[in-house]
């Protein structure tokens, strides 16, 4: 350790910490970043690059404090900025796998679960079929570029030795949580009124013809139109998805500029 020191100064391996600690959250909660697909050592390898591919940018005319008091402060303002841009990024793939769910829920797949191959976690098949909808539109786009140069920014907004202030991140972050469930109706409002009309058709025709199986002929009828419409809105979930990581981006900068 004191090799590593009088090598590479302690200035500079206080500023490694330092934007470590930014990029890390990324590796968290970020979409494709987080994914499970990525060993864990992969993961790190590239944190590591990342963050001495950004030290150039975040070390810029910065003179770091001495005491490791003062570091692991500056330590854990870092990992708070770098959680607040992760998330507000990363909500918004929650909000599309919770869209999922929903129309899960509705058109009759809650009942059957598969492992989610990027989290890692159970899940619905329409919520997996959203998810990975989200992140071939978030690759196609360039999405991993536009997130890594979004982090370069906010070295710009908020400096390795500056504090932001936590009632404009905090109030950032809250918004940004209040428009997952708004976000996800946006996304299956389509295909759960078309589910809700086929309801309310077959409520009528059981008590037009109380004979019939209702539940057994509507339940494959309403898959059938849930699958039918989730085909026919995927192209413009493509495009609100394409427009919402554009968007979120430019969000998550504009909440740690406000700070």
């Amino acid at each position: 350790m004191n090799e590593l020191l009088r090598q590479f100064g302690t200035t500079n391996v206080a500023g490694f910490v330092l934007v470590l600690a930014r990029v890390s959250p990324l590796f968290a909660i970020a979409p494709l970043f987080s994914s499970s697909f990525l060993p864990a050592r992969v993961r790190t390898v590239v944190a590591v690059g990342l963050t001495i591919g950004l030290m150039p940018i975040a070390m810029s005319g910065q003179r770091l404090p001495g005491g490791t008091l003062v570091i692991a402060g500056l330590v854990a303002k870092e990992l708070l900025v770098g959680l607040a841009f992760a998330l507000s990024i990363g909500l918004l793939f929650a909000a599309i796998e919770s869209a999922g769910t929903l129309l899960d829920g509705i058109v009759g797949f809650s009942f059957g679960s598969l492992v989610n191959p990027l989290t890692g976690t159970q899940g619905t098949i329409l919520s997996q079929l959203y998810s990975m909808i989200a992140l071939a539109v978030f690759v196609a786009i360039n999405g991993d570029a536009w997130m890594i140069q979004g982090l370069a920014r906010t070295f710009e907004l908020v400096p390795l030795t500056a504090a932001p202030k936590l009632d404009a991140l905090e109030s950032g972050v809250v918004s940004t949580f209040t428009t997952i469930f708004a976000s996800a109706l946006e996304v299956a409002g389509p295909v759960m009124l078309a589910a809700i009309i086929t309801d309310v058709a077959f409520g009528v025709v059981s008590r037009v013809v109380p004979q019939l199986n209702v539940f057994a002929v509507g339940f494959p009828v309403k898959i059938v139109v849930g699958l039918l419409l989730v085909a026919a809105s995927l192209p413009f979930v493509c495009g609100w998805i394409s427009d919402q990581l554009t968007s979120s981006v430019a969000q998550a900068l504009q909440t740690i500029r406000s700070a």
